[in-house]
């Protein structure tokens, strides 16, 4: 299973890559894989002040829908339109182009909250 060392994530399988004072967000190639075949993204929080945990989004798959939870508060700047026609790339590259949102951080120190690679290897 792969689980990039440059990342942090959540107990709720999402991962953070961070830019300066931005985030990309997405799901973890365990979540991807727990989910199966994903078939649709829905993201209706772009522009929207967030905080943290609060559910930005849904990801469905042939068998389930599950919702997405903030990691870090902020606002969703940028969904990844190319998971409107290729939902599927969360499945073949989750921690590249199957990223599925991008956030202004509110508080970096909510950063600290996230777990390291390692931490989040053991919840698994």
């Amino acid at each position: 299973m792969n689980v990039p060392e440059n990342l942090k994530y959540t107990k709720d399988h999402e991962w953070v890559r961070v830019e300066g004072d931005e985030a990309f967000i997405g799901v973890t190639d365990f979540a991807q894989g727990e989910l199966g075949d994903i078939v649709f993204v829905e993201v209706e929080t772009e522009g929207e002040e967030l905080d943290k945990e609060e559910v930005f989004g849904t990801i469905e798959a042939v068998k389930t829908v599950s919702d997405m939870f903030m990691p870090v508060g902020g606002e969703v700047v940028e969904f990844n339109e190319q998971l409107e026609d290729a939902p599927e790339l969360i499945n073949k590259d989750p921690y590249g182009d199957g990223w599925i949102i991008k956030v202004k951080i509110a508080d970096t120190a909510e950063l600290e909250e996230l777990l390291s690679a390692e931490a989040y290897k053991e919840l698994l």
